[in-house]
C-alpha cells in the first residue's frame, strides 16, 4: 500500500519547552519539542488500524527493534490488541524482540551489530522499527529476515528522516517524516539519555 505520513518541515521550529513538562535536568540540553506525545499516540493508533486492515486475518509476528523501538512498539501493540477486542475482524498476534546497534554517540555508523539474530528463523510476519535514517540498519535486518523465508515482511517506523545519506529505503508504515536533526525522546536516546521524553530536538 502507499505509505502516508505526517511531515514535519525543515523550517518547523517545534514547540517551546516551557509549554511541556520537561525534567529539569534536561532543559539546558534540549532545543524544542518537535512532536507532542498526544500527536504520537493519535498517529500510532491510525497506523495500528491500517496494519490490521491490511493483514486480512494473517498471523502477525511483531518484532520489536530494541532499544529505541520499545515505546512505539508497546503503544502500537496496545492499539492492535484493542482493535482485536473491539471489532468484528481480528488478527492473531505474537511478539518477539531483537536489538540492532548502529550508533556511536550521535553518529550513525556503517557497522550494524545484530543481537539476537540467531532466533530470526522463528519469525514469519511483521517487523517494527523506531526511526529510519539512512535505511542501512533496516536493510541489514530485512536481509536476515528474508533468509528465513517469511510469508511477508512489513516495516512500521515512527520516524523517517529526510537526509542526503539515505539509501532510498522507505518503510511500509510511517508515522512522521522529520528533518535531518538529532531527535530524542519516546525511547530514542543520546548515549542512553532522553528516552523518557516526547520527541525533542537536541541543542
Amino acid at each position: 500500500m502507499l505509505s502516508y505520513m505526517l511531515k514535519i518541515f525543515d523550517d518547523d521550529k517545534g514547540h517551546e519547552l516551557s509549554l511541556f513538562c520537561v525534567p529539569k535536568h534536561y532543559e539546558e540540553d534540549l532545543d524544542s519539542v518537535i512532536i507532542p506525545n498526544g500527536l504520537i499516540k493519535d498517529r500510532t493508533e491510525r497506523l495500528a488500524r491500517d496494519i490490521v486492515g491490511d493483514m486480512g486475518g494473517h498471523h502477525i509476528v511483531a518484532l520489536c527493534v530494541l532499544k529505541g523501538g520499545y515505546k512505539f512498539f508497546a503503544d502500537l501493540m496496545d492499539y492492535i490488541k484493542a482493535l482485536n477486542q473491539n471489532s468484528d475482524k481480528s488478527v492473531p498476534l505474537t511478539v518477539d524482540f531483537i536489538r540492532l546497534k548502529s550508533y556511536a554517540n550521535d553518529q550513525s555508523t556503517n557497522c550494524v551489530k545484530v543481537i539476537g539474530g540467531d532466533e530470526l528463523s522463528a519469525l514469519t510476519g511483521k517487523v517494527r522499527s523506531d526511526i529510519v535514517e539512512t535505511g542501512k540498519t533496516m536493510e541489514t535486518l530485512l536481509a536476515l529476515l528474508h533468509d528465513c523465508n517469511p510469508k511477508m515482511v512489513k516495516v512500521a517506523s515512527l520516524l523517517v528522516k529526510r537526509t542526503p545519506r539515505s539509501s532510498g529505503y522507505r518503510p511500509d508504515y510511517i508515522g512522521f517524516e522529520v528533518p535531518d536533526k538529532y531527535l530524542v525522546g519516546y525511547a530514542l536516546d543520546y548515549n542512553e539519555y532522553f528516552r523518557d521524553l516526547s520527541v525533542s530536538r537536541l541543542e
